[in-house]
């Protein structure tokens, strides 16, 4: 994998505010590069220092093995929780001009 797309990533990853998420699909469309397999292989290998919890399925699941951590760290930062799930047409970050200031 090469470094320019980890470092995207992970950037993209650490500019989604508290109570939005964005999916492994709209990270990649944000970077320009790679699909939803590439970020979640990027999260997974690299993702631990930066909010990793903010990316989630489309359907608004977190990533399997992690679920219970990431709900918690969601509903403490206010985003719109059904269930086990974000409610994506609530939460979704679309970029940068969403940064709430």
């Amino acid at each position: 994998m090469q470094e320019e797309f980890v470092e995207a990533v992970l950037s993209a990853v650490e500019l989604i505010p508290p109570g939005q998420v964005a999916s492994y699909g709209d990270i990649a469309d944000y970077v320009g590069s790679g699909g939803p397999r590439q970020v979640g292989s990027v999260m997974s290998h690299y993702g631990a220092a930066v909010c990793w919890w903010r990316v989630v399925r489309a359907d608004g699941r977190p990533a399997d093995g992690l679920t219970e951590r990431a709900l918690e760290h969601l509903a403490s930062e206010g985003a719109p929780l059904r269930g086990d799930r974000v409610i994506m047409a609530d939460a979704r970050w679309t970029g940068p001009s969403t940064l709430r200031t």
